[in-house]
C-alpha cells in the first residue's frame, strides 16, 4: 500500500495522510492489483456506511499503470461485490474543481466516465481544500 501512495506524491503527498491510509488498509475491506510478479500496483479501500451504501475511502494506482485498466477492474470487482450484499449507492469524495490541479481533473473524469454524479462541492469539509461529493446508483 505505502509503495503505491509513494509513486503518487501529486496525490498523495502529505506524510500524515499516507499513514492514515495505511492504517486504514489494516481496518477497511480492501482491493489490491497485483501484477504477476506480486507487485502490488492498485489499491481500492471501502466503507460500508449502512446495508444499502458504501464509499470509496480510497483508490490509488502506481502513475506507470495509469490508462491501463487497473482502476476499471478494481472499480468492477467492488462494484460486483457490493451489489452481491444489497448495496444500492457508491460514493465518493475527491478533489473539488475550484482546486486548478490537472491530476484530479482526471481523476473526476475518471468517476464521471464510470457513472458517478457530481452531487455537491463543500468548502468547509476539507479545510482550505475544495471537497466534490459524487455518487453513483448500483442497478
Amino acid at each position: 500500500m505505502r509503495a503505491i501512495l509513494e509513486d503518487l506524491p501529486a496525490w498523495f503527498g502529505q506524510p500524515e495522510a499516507t499513514e492514515a491510509y495505511v492504517t486504514a488498509a489494516d481496518t477497511l475491506p480492501n482491493y489490491f492489483a497485483v501484477t504477476s510478479t506480486g507487485e502490488q500496483v492498485g489499491a481500492l479501500l471501502v466503507e460500508q456506511h449502512f446495508p444499502e451504501t458504501a464509499e470509496i475511502h480510497l483508490m490509488a494506482v502506481k502513475a506507470a499503470w495509469h490508462r491501463r485498466g487497473v482502476g476499471n477492474a478494481l472499480l468492477t470487482k467492488l462494484e460486483s461485490d457490493l451489489l452481491a450484499h444489497g448495496t444500492r449507492m457508491l460514493t465518493v469524495k475527491t478533489l473539488g474543481q475550484a482546486h486548478p490541479d490537472d491530476g484530479y481533473r482526471r481523476t473526476r473524469l475518471f468517476y464521471e466516465a464510470h457513472g458517478f454524479l457530481r452531487l455537491e462541492e463543500f468548502t468547509d469539509l476539507w479545510p482550505g481544500t475544495p471537497c466534490l461529493f459524487m455518487a453513483k446508483h448500483l442497478p
